[in-house]
């Protein structure tokens, strides 16, 4: 099971997730949101009908390990903020919405549910964050054996803020978004181009308070026999 601690006392949070949402494309910035989709569509990944978008997982693909094993060579990572969300109550976790990236061509919830969903234990809670939460940087890095390249890096002021995109998600879903555990959305890969490594780590700082938030993870292909 999940076990997740507040990271400033390293005591567990009274959560346990009930449900995985995956919001994308939600950047504040439109012409951003379009540019993102423009460079997953020159890598084969079609536009979506709306945005933000709304996906599910099942809830067995949550994992707070430090291994994942996936099918074939093409999946990656990307960082995202974690919202787990009890009642009025939400913290803040980062983790990595790692997707098959040759099946999100021709089939997006099915690309998203064969890979499962890393994200860190510890967190923090978004009510101490929200005057500040535009000047944290999200960043991610990929690599052979650890942080090699840095591979994404962006202040969340790009995304929407929490609060505006719980609201899109109850008006759409209702009751659904409490107790779920909800990826909210990524910022533009370095360089607009997937990296196929076996390292992955995601981090979102807090400059101020001279603290992050990390996940790292790496990524096992299943052997053919």
């Amino acid at each position: 099971m999940w076990r997740f601690t507040l990271q400033s006392t390293g005591k567990g949070i009274d959560f346990t997730p009930e449900r995985v949402i995956i919001a994308g494309y939600t950047g504040r910035n439109q012409e951003e949101v379009r540019a993102h989709i423009k460079e997953l569509a020159a890598q084969g990944i079609p536009a979506p009908a709306e945005t933000p978008t709304i996906f599910r997982t099942t809830l067995d693909r949550l994992t707070t390990g430090g291994e994942i094993e996936v099918l074939g060579g093409n999946t990656a990572g990307e960082a995202e903020v974690i919202l787990l969300v009890k009642g009025d109550d939400v913290w803040v976790a980062v983790g990595s919405d790692h997707t098959d990236r040759e099946l999100e061509k021709s089939d997006i919830p099915v690309s998203k549910q064969v890979c499962p969903k890393p994200v860190g234990a510890e967190v923090w809670s978004y009510a101490e964050l929200r005057d500040r939460w535009d000047n944290l940087t999200l960043r991610s890095w990929v690599g052979e054996s650890g942080r090699e390249r840095l591979y994404q890096q962006g202040r969340m002021s790009a995304l929407l803020r929490p609060e505006d995109l719980l609201a899109i998600l109850r008006r759409r879903l209702g009751k659904l978004v409490d107790g779920a555990a909800i990826y909210t959305g990524t910022i533009p890969l370095i360089g607009g181009a997937f990296a196929f490594k076996p390292y992955f780590e995601a981090e979102l700082c807090d400059e101020s308070a001279g603290r992050s938030l990390r996940c790292q993870y790496r990524i096992q292909p299943v052997q053919e026999s």
